[in-house]
């Protein structure tokens, strides 16, 4: 699949973009597990992970926990083949700003810059 460079304000915004970074690498994270990687609280996390799966970009499913007796649930969070290709582009569109050419490529030869800006 051709990645089609593309800014995505529903990924840049900060948590988000570190949400769809740390899920692109990832089968799922737990709710937890994601909260404290980032450092933010359940609410801030649970506000910005709704906005995601509002976009399709990611889901989530609970589970009863394997390590617990009691009947408290986890939630598994993932990201859709849709946010994996919305953050790819997202990202590429990023180099293609920072690098300031309008093809970036891994041949140095092939970039050509863009002064049209």
């Amino acid at each position: 699949m051709v990645i089609r460079p593309a800014f995505n304000d529903t990924i840049h915004a900060a948590i988000r973009l570190r949400i769809c970074g740390l899920l692109r690498h990832l089968d799922e994270i737990d709710f937890a597990v994601l909260r404290d990687t980032l450092g933010t609280s359940d609410a801030t996390l649970s506000k910005n992970l709704r906005v995601l799966v509002d976009a399709g970009y990611i889901s989530m499913t609970k589970a009863a926990s394997p390590t617990r007796s009691d009947a408290r649930r986890l939630t598994w969070v993932r990201q859709t083949p849709a946010g994996r290709h919305a953050f790819d582009g997202h990202i590429e569109e990023l180099r293609r700003i920072a690098v300031g050419f309008s093809d970036v490529s891994a041949d140095p030869e092939r970039r050509t810059p863009d002064f049209s800006a």
